[in-house]
């Protein structure tokens, strides 16, 4: 465990905004976890577990204790048909996917360049391409901060659905994940079905390739933190019915939209944009030019102007299409967890 001597968290937030913890510690070990949370000197205050930062929003100075999650190591273990690969949770997610590739472990390539760490890919069960994590998930372990012992779950106990599961639910602030181990099949097939990707021929395309165009389409739509800070999608692709659907198509018949079991996915980003929305600033806030979906920091913004973009994105939205826009990103007031809708009473901009 190591105690930093800066209380600063601008680098360990992605919007690299100017904002202080009141202690940061690392933990590179599951046994720094339990030392910390067992701490008489530590155990008055509220503690946070971070990965990298790649989808917090601190809306000011964090009072609690921020503690970086820098537990490493990866495990493969080959079966007939399958590996099954170990890899603990402070392990960032897009270099492990690189691994993968680079280390013919077929199965999740179409989620590249997902920022994050491991351990937050089951929490949001992170996805894109036609593939979510809960698809190649065997189970996740983590530490129950009450009894301060090691537990794992099955994918099936995960509970995980669309940018949902069971750590943001029952488990939610209870426990910290430390490890997730994949079950990957030998056989690949490529998933192409999705946008851009589907003009690669499925019959000769091979993983690399398949790899490096999602790498490229994301470069090209999604600005890099390192020059603009930003927590990638901002909001979630919301899930309407089909009548509502329907009767939105008579409006906006281009209004793109994927099957979601009786109900309808609908594009936040494409919502966005025909609502005349990319571009907006709000001081050193805005909404980006090229990808409406996120939110940039452009060198000056502070806390409060993100939020007030972000207010008024979801306000202008629910006027246009009655499609309520729900938040991706997390956002920490003093110590604990708070949502636009707290707030921002009501829809004021």
């Amino acid at each position: 465990m190591k105690i930093l001597p800066s209380k600063n968290l601008k680098k360990y937030n992605s919007f690299a905004l100017n904002e202080e913890a009141e202690l940061i510690l690392e933990a590179e070990s599951i046994q720094d976890l339990i030392d910390i949370w067992s701490s008489p000197e530590y155990s008055t205050f509220v503690k946070l577990p971070l990965g990298r930062g790649s989808n917090t929003l601190f809306c000011g100075t964090f009072s609690g204790i921020v503690v970086l999650n820098r537990i490493f190591g990866k495990k493969v273990k080959e079966l007939d048909n399958e590996y099954l690969i170990t890899v603990s949770s402070g392990e960032d997610w897009p270099k492990f996917v690189e691994w993968c590739v680079d280390n013919h472990y077929y199965g999740i390539e179409n989620l590249a360049m997902i920022p994050g760490c491991v351990g937050t890919s089951p929490i949001q069960n992170i996805g894109a391409y036609g593939i979510e994590f809960k698809d190649v998930c065997e189970s996740v372990e983590y530490l129950n901060l009450t009894t301060l012992k090691v537990e794992s779950l099955s994918r099936d106990e995960c509970l995980f659905d669309y940018r949902d599961s069971i750590f943001k639910n029952e488990l939610k602030d209870n426990v910290i994940i430390t490890a997730v181990t994949l079950r990957l099949s030998k056989s690949w097939a490529p998933l192409l079905s999705y946008g851009p990707l589907s003009v690669l021929n499925s019959s000769e395309t091979t993983v690399r390739e398949v790899y490096e165009a999602i790498c490229k389409i994301r470069t090209e739509k999604l600005p890099d933190p390192a020059l603009l800070g930003n927590a990638g999608s901002f909001f979630k692709n919301p899930i309407i019915s089909n009548e509502h659907y329907s009767d939105l198509t008579l409006r906006f018949p281009n209004m793109p939209a994927y099957p979601f079991g009786d109900q309808k996915k609908i594009a936040a980003g494409w919502l966005i944009d025909n609502a005349g929305l990319k571009g907006v600033k709000i001081n050193g806030a805005q909404v980006h030019k090229e990808q409406a979906l996120v939110l940039i920091n452009n060198g000056t913004a502070i806390s409060s102007d993100i939020l007030t973009l972000a207010n008024h994105v979801k306000t202008k939205v629910f006027e246009k299409y009655q499609i309520e826009l729900e938040h991706e990103v997390r956002f920490y007031l003093g110590a604990k967890e708070t949502f636009l809708s707290e707030l921002f009473n009501e829809r004021t901009c």
